[in-house]
């Protein structure tokens, strides 16, 4: 479905040698030289850099690496998800996982879904949560994923052009690396945040943190607020390497082991549910009936 000359070359820039990536890639030298110097013709750029101390890639190669990457990727889920569709019948709910995205709210609610839907059947469909993904696949729900977990709110839901199923409102928490300072508290207050970089996702993601960002700048100007621009492994990565706090729930709290959630005595929180399209299927919405059921009871 994609080019497999694109592997070698990410296999060369990540090597930064001929030599080295047809040592990886258990062929020769001049094949590996042949597939980037075929492939650098066909895109009518050079991707490299030669030089007697190695490769570097060219501007032009940054960019192909950048994507390359994402396109063998998407045409190896595409794959997956074609081989997902040819073996499931019409009674299998498609959740969507990613770190940010577990599928444990299933574990939570399977007993009474259970009761309701015995007939119903699950895939765990894993993907990986970068923007282009997140907003492509929230907007096709019901081709390929059918229930997603997340948080959210209206705008949200209407620029992704999906609907969701409340499930909680989540208090909002922070997230400390397990040596930080404040790592020792059980409970902290927008006090301990006082000078303090505290990591927020960038405005007009969400209303609800949109509305905490503009309390604690009037009450806490004291409060470093950095934004970041998406929910992912990423951010949770610079909170645990770095003195910096994060903003995150509860539902996160397996995504990095080496940072404490810990709650705070304020009164934020946010939707948190299950996405799913605006048109589900009998069965997702027969699934979706049975877990405002078992909410309900």
């Amino acid at each position: 479905m994609y080019n497999p000359q694109l592997e070698t070359f990410l296999r060369v820039a990540d090597a930064g040698s001929f030599n080295k990536a047809a040592e990886e890639l258990f062929i020769t030298p001049p094949a590996v030289i042949k597939q980037i110097t075929s492939l650098e013709s066909s895109l009518d750029v050079p991707l490299f850099i030669r030089s007697p101390r190695g490769l570097k890639l060219t501007e032009a190669g940054k960019s192909i690496y950048r994507d390359a990457q994402y396109i063998i990727q998407y045409c190896k889920d595409a794959v997956v998800r074609a081989k997902n569709a040819a073996e499931e019948g019409d009674k299998v709910i498609r959740i969507g996982v990613s770190p940010m995205t577990p599928g444990q709210f299933l574990l939570d609610l399977w007993p009474g879904i259970k009761e309701y839907c015995p007939d119903i059947k699950f895939r765990m469909v894993p993907y990986e949560n970068t923007p282009e993904n997140s907003v492509e696949i929230l907007r096709n729900l019901g081709q390929n994923i059918d229930i997603v977990a997340g948080l959210f709110d209206q705008k949200f839901l209407e620029a992704r052009q999906c609907a969701a199923l409340e499930l909680s409102r989540e208090p909002i928490r922070c997230a400390v690396s397990i040596y930080h300072p404040l790592a020792g508290k059980e409970l902290l207050t927008a006090e301990d945040l006082h000078d303090e970089n505290f990591l927020l996702i960038r405005r007009g993601w969400n209303h609800y943190l949109d509305q905490m960002r503009d309390e604690l700048w009037r009450d806490h100007p004291q409060i470093h607020i950095v934004d970041f621009e998406m929910f992912n492994i990423n951010v949770f990565n610079q909170c645990e390497n770095s003195e910096d706090i994060l903003m995150t729930i509860d539902n996160w709290r397996q995504v990095h082991p080496l940072l404490k959630i810990i709650p705070v005595d304020w009164n934020y929180t946010i939707p948190y549910g299950l996405l799913h399209s605006p048109r589900p299927t009998p069965t997702v919405k027969r699934f979706l009936d049975a877990v405002k059921r078992v909410c309900a009871s």
